[in-house]
């Protein structure tokens, strides 16, 4: 049986096991049980001492790991299979979203003073340019990173104007994601996107782009990171997919994965504060049908675990994909009975409500609420995009019109 030690920020709260057939298993440790501010890994793993099996630990610790080309080229780098997610996390789970880190028996985590390799502009250009033959900076002497996703990204340390990485067990603060090639604009659209979001009073985190040797990119601030006496400490969270116990290959709906139904039905019995966050998700649903984001899966919600509560986290990858004719119309997850964005009227959001068992007048007067917020500032909105790519004209047209489309 191979081992594996978990940890949420500095604290040992578990182990992780892998036996023979490649089945993982997780049992809190008796110390973290009886420890007063105690807190579950995960809404599918309760504070227990008995032992989690493979389907109950595996949408968890997966979850955190790189999916798609980026964990292949990872597993390929590591010489370990790409199916593998207990030699996976050994080898990078280090640094993961939230306060959970994953580390081999005998490796404790990092002293609280930071420890970090600073950057200068040649070798953070060198590393940006390598990402997408070397996701995450794999394979790297002191560097254990893990994020989720498909898209090629890096967390780093940012202070002031210096960009370090962040070795061993240290918090990271921010994530770099550089425009892949085949999505040219894509670091405008996303920036413009988390830029309105903001306009229009939705939480978001803090976004700048730059130029790294020549590549758009965007800086993302991380909010499940947070300043402490003691340096930067992690707050823990898990995305919807994880919280409602689906592996990350089944994050669409039309895979078997989560549906609005069961994302409102998660934050009516897991929030802290059911009736602020539905509202908010509500919202989030609606901005994203708006902005044109077919691609908004259970994947790009997350439960925020802070200061004793559990609150529905702030939005992130807000991207219209509309803008790029070939991508998929199909919709993520279902509203209503409407399966692609360019379907979607506010017949669709009453049957979703219907469904939801929420009422009509709150959900529409939500959807009016933010049509006409979003149409008042889309186009008066101060945003200085890094190329004259057209691209925000696209994206603001493509707004205003399904602005249109969901009034009355």
């Amino acid at each position: 049986m191979s081992v594996l030690n978990v940890y949420l920020n500095s604290q040992r709260v578990g182990v992780l096991e892998q036996d023979s057939a490649g089945m993982l298993s997780f049992t809190y440790a008796d110390e973290w049980l009886k420890h007063d501010v105690a807190i579950p890994v995960s809404r599918m793993l309760p504070l227990s001492s008995e032992t989690y099996g493979n389907k109950h630990s595996r949408p968890f610790f997966a979850g955190v790991l790189p999916e798609e080309g980026p964990r292949a080229i990872i597993a390929r780098i590591l010489g370990i299979s790409e199916g593998n997610d207990f030699a996976m996390l050994e080898r990078i789970g280090g640094e993961c979203a939230g306060a959970v880190s994953v580390l081999p028996a005998g490796v404790e985590p990092a002293p609280l003073e930071r420890l970090v390799r600073v950057l200068d502009k040649n070798e953070l250009t060198a590393i940006v340019e390598e990402l997408p033959r070397r996701p995450l900076m794999a394979g790297t002497e002191g560097v254990r990173l893990s994020l989720a996703g498909a898209q090629d990204k890096l967390p780093i340390v940012l202070d002031g104007n210096k960009i370090a990485l962040p070795l061993g067990n240290t918090p990271s603060t921010h994530i770099i994601k550089p425009e892949p090639e085949r999505f040219s604009g894509l670091v405008n659209n996303e920036a413009f996107c988390m830029a309105l979001a903001r306009s229009v009073g939705m939480s978001v985190p803090e976004t700048e782009m730059r130029l790294i040797g020549g590549k758009p990119s965007i800086i993302v601030t991380r909010y499940d990171r947070k300043p402490g006496l003691d340096g930067i400490i992690r707050l823990h969270q898990e995305d919807f997919c994880q919280a409602l116990g689906c592996p990350p290959e089944r994050k669409y709906q039309q895979e078997g994965g989560p549906t609005v139904r069961g994302c409102i039905g998660l934050l009516r019995e897991w929030s802290s504060a059911p009736v602020l966050d539905i509202a908010a998700f509500v919202d989030a649903l609606s901005f994203n049908i708006l902005i044109g984001n077919a691609d908004a899966h259970s994947k790009n919600y997350s439960i925020l675990y802070a200061d004793g509560a559990r609150r529905l986290a702030p939005l992130y990858d807000l991207v219209c994909n509309l803008v790029w004719p070939d991508l998929s119309k199909r919709l993520a997850m279902n509203i209503g009975h409407a399966r692609s964005v360019n379907d979607l009227n506010p017949a669709h959001f009453k049957k979703m409500a219907e469904e939801c068992e929420l009422g009509w007048p709150m959900v529409r007067e939500r959807i009016q609420n933010l049509v006409r917020k979003v149409s008042a500032a889309v186009d008066d909105l101060n945003f200085t995009p890094l190329s004259a790519d057209g691209m925000t004209e696209r994206i603001r047209d493509q707004i205003q019109q399904r602005c249109r489309k969901l009034q009355g």
